[in-house]
């Protein structure tokens, strides 16, 4: 098998010649190189089964956490900050607002000690969410106006795209690797544009009012999912962080979530891809809406941060209907742990969510370059070596 063919048998929940290792994000991996080419090979090196993922291609800080397909307001949305700071306050106040045809819109952010960009607030970006004293989105009101920032990709995006994604992709076939498109989103956007707290109050106090705020995220991501999908990615993934049961309860998830849900896996079906779907809390107790709606593949499943998790019964659970991509934590086991806790949770893993239908991966990132921390990675490489037979 060469790492597509081991990559799709594994999401397509069948066993593989061996069970792949794959971070579902490595950003001390991506500091020590120059590009996205330079990315994949050094993860080849390693003996990982690299993904060749679009959305690195075209990204811009304004909208880091909805990389993919270009984010552009109408051309008729005028922009304004400023920055106020007073003697009581400990941090200065970043304000944007942004003025459409259809009403204005202000956001306020705590310029916190680690805010990373200056007197500059993004658009759609996760610094935003914990820092903001005021979101863009306060009443039904604001919806119309926001349509205005959340608009179609232009030909000129599109062609954009197909110039930025040409070799990528054509790299992936030449080397037979997985080829990722993304990330998708919904309830992330939803956190951004209007607060992970009054998102959740809202769906029990005024639930009409979020369901229309997610018709103006799904109709939005739904052509940028179009856009990507024509390039024949053999994965979209849809980013879920906080879509889990961190912040929503079954019934909630099932009102607001799983509709779009079904209908973005659908389309991802039709194109001939596979569905990926992140979310690193409360896997096992959505587990089976998740299948209801088709997904391929969860990613992010382990259960040191998700208290919740109980990986046999999810195996047990998803087993010959929804593959998982994930295992062992990323931030505590890989990056804090020593060389026993690593190989004793690499095993643990294995032997719970494998051998079919399973992709090993730190949960969810590892993200320190100390040279400690390196020295986990390659433990914990050489663990799944060892599990897998390829020692």
């Amino acid at each position: 098998m060469n790492s597509r063919e081991r990559m799709l048998t594994a999401i397509s929940g069948e066993a593989a010649d061996h069970v792949p290792l794959s971070f579902m994000l490595f950003r001390a991996l991506k500091g020590r190189t120059s590009g996205w080419k330079d990315f994949v090979e050094r993860s080849l090196e390693l003996g990982m089964d690299a993904v060749v993922d679009l959305r690195d291609m075209l990204s811009s800080p304004d909208c880091s956490d909805a990389a993919g397909v270009p984010v552009h307001f109408d051309p008729r949305v005028r922009v304004r900050e400023w920055r106020e700071r007073t003697e009581s306050a400990r941090y200065a106040i970043l304000h944007k607002e942004y003025d459409t045809p259809a009403g204005t819109l202000t956001c306020a952010v705590k310029q916190t000690d680690d805010w990373p960009y200056g007197d500059h607030v993004g658009f759609l970006n996760d610094y935003i969410e914990p820092r903001a004293e005021k979101f863009p989105i306060c009443t039904p009101d604001d919806l119309p106006a926001l349509k205005y920032l959340l608009t179609e990709p232009t030909q000129d995006d599109i062609a954009r795209c197909r110039e930025a994604w040409a070799g990528p992709t054509q790299f992936a076939k030449d080397r037979g690797l997985l080829l990722s498109g993304g990330y998708g989103v919904a309830g992330d956007a939803a956190a951004w544009l209007f607060g992970l707290t009054n998102a959740v109050l809202t769906a029990v106090d005024a639930p009409d009012f979020l369901e229309a705020l997610l018709d103006v995220i799904a109709a939005w991501n739904y052509r940028r999912m179009e856009v990507i999908l024509e390039q024949e990615v053999d994965l979209f993934v849809r980013r879920g962080w906080y879509e889990g049961t961190s912040f929503w309860s079954p019934q909630l998830y099932r009102r607001f979530f799983l509709p779009t849900l079904k209908r973005e896996v659908e389309l991802v079906h039709q194109s001939g891809a596979k569905f990926g779907y992140i979310m690193t809390v409360g896997g096992l107790q959505f587990a089976d809406m998740l299948r209801e709606a088709g997904v391929d593949v969860l990613i992010g499943g382990e259960d040191v941060q998700d208290h919740g998790m109980d990986l046999g019964a999810l195996k047990k659970k998803t087993q010959k209907k929804m593959s998982l991509w994930g295992g062992v934590n990323g931030f505590l086991t890989i990056e804090g742990g020593d060389e026993s806790d690593i190989r004793t949770a690499t095993q643990r893993a294995m032997e719970a969510l494998g051998p079919g239908g399973f992709i090993l991966s730190p949960v969810d990132n590892v993200r320190d370059p100390s040279a400690k921390v390196w020295e986990n990675v390659l433990t914990f490489i050489d663990a799944w070596k060892d599990c897998a037979g390829l020692t």
